[in-house]
């Protein structure tokens, strides 16, 4: 994901506005969550200590909920290139694509056909699996190749028929950070007939994005891989979203995108999801709209992490027994690999020991993983974030280039 840029990372000055990493651990977990900026935390205890109370008009905490999720929504739909009357918050994007899923489903059968990839996260596979052997309707398989960790065309086109009415893929592989051509494969799935959904929970940390010109129908993420707090965001397009009839309490709004929103939002973390989409687009100095200040940001971000990435893959090809499975063309800056005999869960707590955190699994990727030959083991994985730094790098290679004790 290589970018060139005008601009460069302060990466000091990023790495100063985490108090987490304070404790001075070298941190490669990112792809699992990242660390919260101070600004995040001060927005989320913001919300909490001011008048605060469910939306309305009448009285200051009313309106302060209100102001809460409008802005909430602008931001996301900013980051997302959305429209904000598309947001959707729920607990997890786990959650929301189980209540998609679902929904949509209502309208599926026997004879429907519904694709799903063996490159995707579980969160993006079981809840569609699940939802169409319900109904009757036929689950296909898109494969991805373990030599290269591509999933192109041909392989979404091998599965692909006039039944199918849903494909879902991801537009970044969470365990080995492949990034399909997700464009191509929306002009074929629509040429198909069917609609996409897509995963941008690992892609929206590492890049911009852009629902339209993804070809996506929807697509989620999730806030606490990108600096916020924990919960998840659906969006796509309006049509779409009016024309779908979630179970939803009998009181609740029927508006979209408050249909599909159950129970109260939890207004705090919005505030904070807020003010890391903000964070993301001050990363870079300059004037503009929060989603020029984005673009900007991430084409930054790219390149800092790019470098960073090289030096890691470098690193590794000089070490002895090392595998590295990451290996598409294009592809964020994660990078999965273990160690001819060792345990990966050995190597991580190898390097937990030397102050270096990379955790080890299948990281719910759990069908790649098997496709790679690693079963639900996994390896070691190694990611990164806005304030991962050279240091870090060096404390990485240097433990992994540590013998046992």
């Amino acid at each position: 994901m290589s970018s060139d840029t005008g601009h460069t990372l302060d990466v000091q000055a990023i790495r100063s506005c985490f108090p987490a990493l304070k404790a001075g651990t070298a941190r490669f977990d990112a792809p699992g969550g990242t660390q919260t900026p101070q600004q995040v935390v001060d927005a989320i205890a913001e919300a909490l200590t001011r008048p605060l109370a469910n939306r309305g008009v009448l009285t200051e905490a009313a309106r302060n909920a209100g102001t809460i999720v409008a802005d909430a929504r602008s931001a996301l739909a900013d980051l997302l290139g959305s429209e904000a009357g598309t947001v959707v918050f729920g607990r997890s994007a786990t959650q929301l694509v189980y209540d998609l899923a679902r929904t949509m489903a209502k309208d599926w059968g026997p004879g429907d056909e519904v694709v799903v990839s063996r490159l995707d996260h579980d969160s993006n596979i079981r809840p569609w699996v699940q939802a169409a052997e319900a109904v009757g309707a036929t689950v296909r398989w898109a494969d991805f190749d373990p030599g290269t960790g591509e999933l192109d065309a041909g392989h979404i086109e091998d599965v692909l028929s006039d039944r199918t009415r849903l494909v879902a893929v991801t537009a970044a592989s969470n365990l080995i950070g492949t990034c399909p051509d997700i464009p191509a494969l929306g002009a074929l799935v629509h040429g198909a007939g069917a609609l996409l959904h897509v995963d941008a929970v690992h892609y929206a940390s590492h890049a911009t994005v852009d629902v339209t010109a993804l070809g996506a129908d929807t697509l989620v993420c999730s806030p606490y891989k990108f600096l916020g707090p924990h919960l998840g965001v659906l969006t796509g397009r309006r049509e779409l979203l009016h024309s779908l009839r979630p179970d939803k309490l009998l009181p609740s709004s029927d508006a979209v995108p408050e249909r599909f929103e159950l129970g109260t939002l939890p207004y705090e973390l919005l505030a904070g999801a807020t003010a890391a989409v903000d964070f993301l687009a001050g990363l870079t100095p300059g004037a503009g709209g929060r989603r020029e200040r984005l673009a900007r940001a991430f084409t930054a971000l790219a390149s800092h992490e790019d470098r960073l990435r090289g030096r890691i893959e470098e690193g590794l090809a000089g070490l002895d027994g090392v595998t590295v499975y990451s290996r598409a063309a294009r592809r964020t800056p994660t990078t999965l690999f273990t160690v001819a005999g060792r345990d990966s869960g050995e190597v991580s707590r190898h390097l937990a020991e030397r102050g270096v955190d990379a955790p080890a699994g299948s990281f719910y990727a759990v069908e790649a993983s098997r496709r790679l030959g690693l079963g639900d083991e996994g390896g070691v994985r190694v990611g990164l974030a806005p304030y991962t730094c050279d240091e870090d790098v060096d404390r990485l290679l240097n433990a992994l280039d540590t013998p046992r004790r």
